[in-house]
């Protein structure tokens, strides 16, 4: 199974995927969307570490204990949820405040 797609390829989609997130991270300006960009950005970062663990060798695997590459990766997503969760309370509290979810005016963040 692991011949089946050679591990270039998950590489350039993971590139591909970070290009894109920090496309819409410089980008864009709706407090929103840049959230999602970050998320496409640690997702590209999920890709990478799933598929090295994959294809990495397998002596290296079995000494290292039980997937450390998968491990990692839930690691990444429950950061990313946490990071989701704040990003999300923050732009809420902004909008009230500002009525808008434009990052350009979230510049005088003090009272």
């Amino acid at each position: 199974m692991t011949n089946d797609i050679p591990l270039a390829w998950f590489l350039y989609f993971a590139a591909a995927s970070f290009a894109i997130g920090l496309t819409g991270v410089l980008l864009r300006r709706n407090a929103i969307a840049v959230l999602m960009a970050i998320e496409i950005m640690l997702n590209a970062a999920n890709v990478n570490l799933v598929a090295f663990w994959r294809y990495g060798p397998p002596s290296s695997a079995q000494a290292a204990g039980a997937m450390p590459g998968v491990i990692l990766a839930i690691f990444v997503i429950t950061v990313a949820a946490a990071e989701v969760a704040v990003g999300i309370g923050l732009i809420l509290l902004c909008y009230r405040r500002w009525h808008a979810a434009d990052v350009d005016q979230y510049d005088t963040m003090s009272g």
